[in-house]
């Protein structure tokens, strides 16, 4: 139909303008109003039916094909997160204290792209193509507890027209550009947030005989967590549980009366996910209360693992191959413990999410995700883009 690699490289321009506009302007999740303006502007101007405000900053958008078919949802994600750049490229972040430091903004300039190039082959899809640039992957939820693709499901993104269909992708930095990512099943992890409050009576740091001090029981706590993985999960069968902050006291000398303690949880498969819980809840209440401490806790489930159909997976590695034949394409030996919202739509619809590699050691762009000084070799953004085309006529056979 098209050669979309060549097509890709020569948008080149046009992707690396865009990226680095929206790499310059970095907004967090349900923020995203000057991203997504420029999306609308862009999408519009290819006379597609675009629609804003979808999730409150998300943008969606219908390209017909001239051939009746299923429909086929695409999912970029533009939200950044609450970083302190600290690269030097000429692009760098203009907004302090925000930063794309997860490839969002290459997704979005990819996404562009794709329906640029998409828009010129149109009459000879047969189906049609709903692009979807949604906001607030990146863990943020809005009043009703919800993050950016639930919030966009809820809105009815998978209807009007009914979706059959969906593909998402990720520039990856912890490969090396040229590789791929493309395997059936199970990629990436499912998620908690937990928050821990343990409650002890505050004294003297000199006259703790007359406190109950929480730090000690949250330490202890800490530490009996870390056991659940270790020996109650089958050590063939991944699961990671990290506390990532705690919260407690203000002076050197005063044991206080509470600390607070926030983590995650990820893990693949429901029984895996299921005992976790189950034992974080013993954990946690029985250590507490040995400690002589009260404890509240809550938890919520950020997004389910990450599950690729396989006929879907086979087309889009079908279409890796006839793009890169000379490449090796990693088809379900990657797993990452990484979270990822497009969950939510996978669970409702069949599809596919791939990666693909983009970090270059030799020119010192391998930081990985969510690092400060995270960037990409810009050179992905055409593999990305003619791959997803690609994909796209692959399935719209």
């Amino acid at each position: 139909m098209a050669d979309f690699l060549t097509k890709s490289k020569n948008l080149f321009a046009y992707t690396q303008k865009l990226r680095r506009d929206f790499h310059m302007h970095p907004e967090l999740g349900f923020e995203e109003i000057r991203t997504a303006g420029i999306v609308a502007k862009e999408l519009r101007a290819l006379d597609l039916e675009t629609t804003t405000g979808i999730a409150e900053t998300g943008v969606v958008a219908l390209m017909e094909g001239g051939k009746p078919g299923p429909v086929l949802l695409l999912r970029f994600d533009m939200d950044a997160l609450p970083i302190t750049e600290e690269t030097d490229a000429e692009y760098a972040s203009q907004t302090s204290g925000k930063m794309h430091a997860c490839g969002h903004d290459g997704h979005v300039a990819v996404g562009l792209t794709v329906a640029k190039m998409l828009n010129e082959v149109r009459d000879n899809l047969a189906g049609n193509v709903k692009f979807v640039f949604q906001p607030a992957e990146e863990g943020v939820v809005n009043q009703d507890g919800r993050g950016g693709a639930e919030q966009m499901m809820y809105e009815g993104v998978l209807e009007n027209p009914k979706v059959d269909y969906a593909l998402a992708l990720h520039l990856w930095n912890s490969k090396e550009l040229g590789w791929l990512g493309i395997g059936a099943g199970p990629v990436m992890a499912g998620a908690e947030y937990f928050k821990i409050t343990v409650r002890g009576k505050g004294g003297h740091g000199a006259m703790p005989q007359a406190s109950v001090d929480p730090i000690v029981a949250s330490a202890e706590i800490i530490s009996a967590l870390q056991s659940i993985v270790s020996r109650n999960i089958d050590p063939l069968k991944p699961a990671v549980l990290t506390v990532g902050s705690i919260q407690g006291g203000e002076a050197f000398n005063v044991i206080p009366p509470k600390v607070e303690m926030t983590g995650t949880i990820r893990t693949f498969e429901t029984e895996v996910r299921e005992t976790v819980l189950k034992r974080f809840d013993e954990v946690v209440k029985n250590t507490a209360q040995a400690m002589g401490c009260t404890v509240g806790f809550e938890r919520r489930r950020i997004s389910p693992a990450v599950i690729n159909e396989a006929k879907i997976t086979e087309s889009v590695q079908k279409a890796a191959q006839r793009l890169y034949p000379e490449t090796e394409i990693d088809q379900g030996n990657y797993l990452t413990m990484g979270a990822e919202d497009m969950a939510f739509m996978l669970e409702a619809v069949p599809g596919c999410y791939f990666f693909v590699g983009s970090a270059n050691t030799e020119k010192g762009l391998n930081y990985d995700h969510h690092h400060p000084k995270f960037d990409i070799d810009e050179a992905s953004l055409p593999h990305a883009a003619a791959l997803m085309a690609e994909a796209v006529v692959e399935i719209l056979k």
